[in-house]
């Protein structure tokens, strides 16, 4: 069974995936340390780190929303980004989602909160990609032995 997704639900798969995304820009830092001799990177004079950190992101999202749908916090969450058809978004309607998504953080997250008084319960990304954001609760396995 599937139903539209809560803004809270919605946010708890975003601080996850928050974590999961800081790992690996962690990750994507080191090369440019040991480039430097350990020196810290500074983002602002570095444009190819800054390029590459922007790329992580980009990747992690559209990768798992056009593969499966799903990032890790996705499925955590029981959440998954279909199309209106309820087929998995492709690369293009995940690239619009992903850059739609950061237009609805620039004012203070404002095109999250429309969720709120959306009648179809829809962010902007979520119209501007038309893509939805829908929740499958987890099915509960039955404690009987064979």
């Amino acid at each position: 069974m599937m139903r539209r997704t809560g803004l809270m639900r919605r946010f708890g798969a975003i601080l996850y995936d928050s974590l999961l995304v800081l790992a690996l820009l962690f990750l994507a830092t080191i090369p440019f340390i040991a480039i430097r001799g350990g020196e810290p990177v500074g983002a602002s004079d570095n444009l190819a780190y800054q390029f590459t950190l922007a790329c992580v992101i980009y990747v992690f999202f559209t990768g798992f929303w056009s593969h499966t749908g799903q990032t890790l916090g996705m499925k955590t969450w029981g959440l998954r980004v279909e199309t209106a058809a309820g087929r998995v978004p492709s690369f293009s309607a995940a690239t619009v989602r992903f850059l739609a998504a950061i237009v609805s953080w620039l004012p203070l997250g404002l095109g999250f909160l429309w969720q709120v008084w959306d009648s179809e319960q829809k962010t902007w990304h979520d119209r501007l990609s038309k893509t939805q954001l829908v929740y499958y609760p987890k099915r509960k396995e039955s404690n009987e032995s064979d």
